[in-house]
């Protein structure tokens, strides 16, 4: 029998187990739990989306690696519309079972391994050093690739609007960290899930022509529908970007199986060609923003970054953990900065992604 090795060693522990006794706590709050800690969707699916998820129920055959072409037609013609990224076409978008999938599996997929560096943000969604470390390779946390001497890595990890803090990087950034990578023959791959929801600032994605210099070489963008469209449970995404890399992944994940379902495909689709909800959705989370972030600044938090994504980035000036005991005294739940990185270690992040009868409580306790 073949010896058996401990893979779950290589990972970080997973930080929401962490949360359990605070979470507890929280819930045992007469008014009940107010959970900010994940940023998951829980406003309806839109119709456009689930019209298209019934008509397409009757899929009896496997999907493709790949997707119809009218799927990456629609996704070139979102990232075109909304976002001025010209030039690309629909052999260059892969759908993924998500982007968290893709991310946790891309160092691997890609055939990289000991010996390879991966670079990821000082405060990062942790998913890139997991995808990392599970390919065996090394990961180093930095904003600045001046810290890297002469090193060159093998991936450059982007995030803007930034989990989970919310920052927006600007176009200038961008622009140096692709012609650096360049230069080294490093693979930028920018997560762009969040750039539909901006609240001051304008983001930019990272195959704009502004940055990308009209080529897509050596750049992926990886976009997300779960926060767009509220369809998290349909695990749809895309990854796009330099041609040979989306072709190598494309070959890779065949082998592999890695498909979207047909109906989720279909549903995927339609609410790419649609922007009215994503337009409804952003007045939703503009407001409870607003009034989570009054209430939170009124109860003594200093709030930083946070022009863009889902969350508030905050601080009270004392350790995150001290943080989050202090607002499960008072039913609320946050994710401690250290989940992200050491640099959050005095942060927590809040989501406003709960209900508005949900946030109307959390207001009521935090300006009590």
């Amino acid at each position: 029998m073949a010896q058996r090795g401990n893979v779950s060693a290589k990972f970080p522990d997973f930080p929401w187990d962490t949360l359990a006794a605070a979470k507890a706590r929280a819930a045992a709050h007469p008014g009940g739990l107010v959970d900010l800690s994940i940023g998951t969707p829980v406003d309806p699916t839109p119709d456009v989306a689930r019209d298209a998820l019934v008509a397409a129920a009757d899929a009896p055959g496997y999907p493709t690696v790949f997707g119809p072409e009218s799927l990456r037609q629609a996704a070139v013609d979102w990232i075109e519309r909304r976002f001025q990224v010209t030039g690309l076409s629909p052999s260059q978008v892969l759908p993924t079972v998500g982007s968290k999938e893709l991310i946790a599996n891309l160092p691997m997929q890609l055939g990289l391994g000991a010996g390879d560096l991966v670079v990821v943000p000082e405060l990062a969604y942790p998913t890139y050093e997991v995808g990392a470390r599970y390919a065996g390779c090394e990961v180093v946390a930095t904003d600045s690739t001046l810290s890297l001497g002469p090193r060159v890595p093998a991936i450059i990890y982007l995030n803007s609007p930034a989990n989970p803090t919310g920052r927006i990087l600007p176009p200038e950034h961008l622009r140096k960290v692709v012609e650096w990578a360049r230069e080294r023959g490093t693979l930028v791959v920018s997560d762009e899930c969040y750039l539909e929801f901006a609240w001051e600032g304008t983001p930019c994605s990272v195959l704009h022509p502004d940055i990308s210099g009209g080529s897509s070489d050596g750049i992926l963008a990886v976009h997300s529908l779960s926060k767009r469209s509220n369809l998290a449970g349909y695990r749809d995404a895309f990854v796009t970007g330099d041609q040979a890399v989306v072709s190598e992944l494309l070959e890779v994940r065949k082998h592999l199986g890695f498909m979207v379902p047909t109906p989720v495909q279909a549903a995927m689709a339609a609410a790419l060609a649609d922007d009215e909800h994503v337009t409804l959705q952003r007045k939703t989370y503009a407001a409870r923003r607003h009034d989570l972030r009054r209430a939170f600044e009124s109860a003594g938090f200093s709030v930083e970054h946070s022009e863009g994504a889902l969350y508030l980035w905050m601080t009270r000036g004392e350790p995150c953990r001290d943080t989050i005991d202090w607002l499960a005294e008072r039913g609320i739940l946050a994710a401690p900065g250290d989940f992200y990185g050491a640099a959050g270690s005095q942060h927590v992040r809040a989501a406003f992604t709960a209900t508005d009868e949900r946030v109307a409580e959390a207001v009521t306790r935090l300006t009590a």
